[in-house]
């Protein structure tokens, strides 16, 4: 059994595959997983270039109905072929590993920024503000996506409702 960062890595690891899929990071992302998978095996690194082709092809937007869930049901996938492989690793191999996981994790974070994906629906009332998205303070950093992003309603007076990726920025306050 993996101990809980281990774990914990696995869960990104998995997060990571479903982020990338339509990205730029994509094939960045393929690269690694071959190599972490493959360990110097062309063969086995080949294999799971041939389970991301098809874990892509399934998060098409056309190749399900419910896209979200299809989301959920790879990353845990994912998430489940890096907990085996760092299990049935010695602790070295283990140790190179979730190196190289943790690399390919903060590589699909630095390449596609934020991500939201099959958000509910956003409302606001009474001068209230809400986004069904993603709300970059600060005017946001890297590149935003959102997917499936719920409706918004906004209802009353200054009530604001966004559906998407809203970047906002700070006002500064000067005191006398």
């Amino acid at each position: 059994m993996l101990v809980e960062a281990l774990t914990a890595l696995a869960v990104a690891g998995g997060g990571a595959v479903v982020q990338a899929a339509g990205t730029d990071a994509w094939n960045g992302l393929r690269g690694r997983i071959a190599e972490i998978f493959g360990r110097g095996d062309a063969a086995r690194g080949q294999a799971e270039l041939e389970r991301l082709d098809q874990t892509r092809q399934a998060l098409d937007q056309g190749a399900s109905s419910d896209v979200m869930t299809e989301g959920v049901r790879q990353e845990g996938l994912w998430q489940g072929r890096f907990e085996a492989l760092l299990e049935g690793l010695n602790a070295q191999e283990r140790e190179c590993a979730s190196e190289q996981l943790r690399e390919l994790v903060s590589f699909v974070a630095s390449s596609i920024g934020s991500a939201a994906v099959g958000t509910g629906k956003a409302v606001a009332r009474d001068g209230g503000s809400a986004v069904s998205g993603i709300k970059n303070a600060g005017g946001g950093v890297g590149a935003a996506r959102a997917v499936l992003t719920g409706d918004a309603e906004a209802d009353g007076a200054d009530s604001s409702a966004i559906s998407g990726i809203v970047n906002v920025t700070p006002t500064l306050h000067r005191s006398n």
